[in-house]
């Protein structure tokens, strides 16, 4: 520095510990009892109610002054950790939410200390999203064209590839000119569809009635006659059809559409076939289920989630799409703060940002390596299929009791049922209240849902932790809450 160079104090202002070794002795405290509390999560309630004290100390002002890390660890012990969602324990069964694994919190813990941003750019991350991408292209028998893309869930993949769909019609003008200079699209899909796809066409602009919604069977599959006569009305009235939307298990009930029809007629009538298989895709991996997605293969999308049966941490969704180009012709740009480069950390050839909405984004690709490579695929399907005979030792239990009747098919890991004495299911009001008072004694944790107007008590199979033990305990709950009092008034 010279004489001219003035002299600027700059403050050391490293969040780094000034003493790791400390901060190291606490992480592995933190570490141990993390396993402590999954390996005894059997012992512990699904859920309990959270005190009104427990939810005021979350009341707390802006925190501008510093908290010892052990202090702020111990309150997260007393005031998180036991009043959590419930989806790690066996007896939760009431929602689709996969119970992560211990390998999954390790892998989440790397990814933490990489803080890796995987907009793009030249990194060893990235590599490891491009071999998810190539797994995954292999497991849905997908050409090596194919591209794919993590995501915070299918929710949000369903509305990628509703995008890449709309592009794809209407060629990347509409990126500029915006709907008004296409009018007339119309996608379709079963009216038991996901509730994100609406929206999807909500937040593109589309408008919810640009989703025609087939009526269902009685097993909730979409009629596909009913589609097609409706595809081909719509043409006749001058409209542009661009989208099917196939569902691989629906949310209430786990029914599975005809993929290979549905395949047939968006190939009759050229348009883009997504698969919405949040729940059900992965049954690939189990060998007795996987023909019932039977034309899954013939798809041009597919959305799926590895925080339900893969069992990843949250969150872990992506979509796989037929051909990487009609992504990048949605959403590649050439920003000047993005320019690329030959060689060096700019450079790089598959730079996520051009595939999808994201430019800020975590390294959700690593917890999930971790678990397929460490657990192997063939683990994986083990456990969805013991999961589907869950879900049919339960309907069996459910069908041979007198006082309990099932109101819908069961064609995947979910159950919807009903507590009918005497096989009569009356209004439905003693359902509601016991699920309520079984989420209140803590052994298992069912879900309400409604199957024609009526409330039903839905059990979803997705923990790979359940047993059949489970199953009895949920019966045995059911019959125990419809015979007291409460469900007679």
């Amino acid at each position: 520095m010279n004489a001219l160079t003035p002299a600027i104090a700059v403050p050391d202002t490293t969040l780094d510990p000034g003493d790791f070794g400390e901060m190291r002795r606490l992480g592995h405290r933190m570490l141990d009892e993390m396993f402590d509390h999954l390996e005894g999560r059997r012992d512990r309630p699904v859920w309990r109610p959270i005190p009104e004290e427990t939810r005021a100390r979350m009341n707390a002002p802006l925190p501008w002054a510093p908290s010892p890390l052990a202090q702020v660890y111990d309150d997260f012990r007393e005031t998180i950790l036991p009043f959590d969602g419930g989806n790690t324990h066996p007896g939760f069964m009431g929602w689709v939410q996969g119970a992560g694994t211990p390998v999954g919190m390790l892998a989440e813990m790397l990814a933490g200390g990489m803080n890796a941003n995987l907009g793009g750019r030249d990194h060893m991350p990235i590599a490891v999203e491009r071999q998810i991408v190539t797994w995954m292209r292999a497991l849905f028998a997908y050409p090596d064209t194919a591209d794919g893309l993590f995501l915070t869930g299918a929710s949000q993949a369903n509305f990628v590839a509703l995008h890449v769909a709309r592009t794809r019609v209407c060629g990347t003008a509409v990126r500029q000119d915006g709907l008004a200079a296409h009018p007339g699209l119309v996608a379709y899909a079963s009216a038991a569809v996901h509730g994100c796809v609406p929206r999807a066409c909500e937040m593109a602009g589309l408008g919810t009635a640009a989703l025609r919604r087939i009526a269902v069977d009685g097993a909730e599959r979409i009629d596909t006659a009913a589609l097609d006569r409706q595809i081909a009305h719509d043409k006749a009235a001058g409209l542009v059809p661009f989208m099917i939307v196939g569902t691989a298990g629906t949310v209430n009930t786990g029914a599975i559409d005809d993929l290979a029809a549905m395949a047939e007629i968006a190939t009759r009538h050229d348009l883009h076939f997504h698969v919405d298989g949040a729940l059900g895709a992965l049954a690939m991996l189990a060998d007795d289920l996987a023909p019932l997605l039977a034309g899954i293969e013939r798809s041009d999308s597919i959305a799926f989630d590895f925080h339900k049966w893969g069992h990843v941490p949250y969150d872990a969704g992506f979509l796989l799409v037929r051909d990487g180009a009609w992504q990048r012709a949605a959403f590649a740009a050439q920003d000047a703060y993005l320019t690329r480069a030959a060689t060096g950390l700019a450079g790089g050839a598959w730079w996520p940002c051009d595939t999808g909405p994201d430019l800020s984004r975590g390294f959700r690709a690593l917890k999930t390596w971790f678990t397929l490579r460490t657990y192997g695929l063939a683990a994986i399907g083990a456990a969805i299929a013991a999961n589907c005979d869950l879900a049919q030792a339960l309907a069996a239990r459910v069908g041979a009791h007198p006082d309990l009747v099932l109101l819908a098919p069961v064609a995947l890991n979910i159950v919807c049922f009903a507590y009918a004495p005497g096989g009569a299911a009356g209004d439905g009001a003693c359902n509601r209240r016991i699920v309520e008072r079984l989420h209140i004694a803590g052994q298992v944790a069912p879900s309400l849902t409604l199957v024609d107007g009526m409330p039903a008590i839905r059990a979803a199979f997705v923990n790979h932790r359940s047993t059949i033990d489970d199953v009895d305990r949920l019966v045995a709950g059911v019959l125990a809450c419809g015979a007291a009092d409460a469900c007679h008034t």
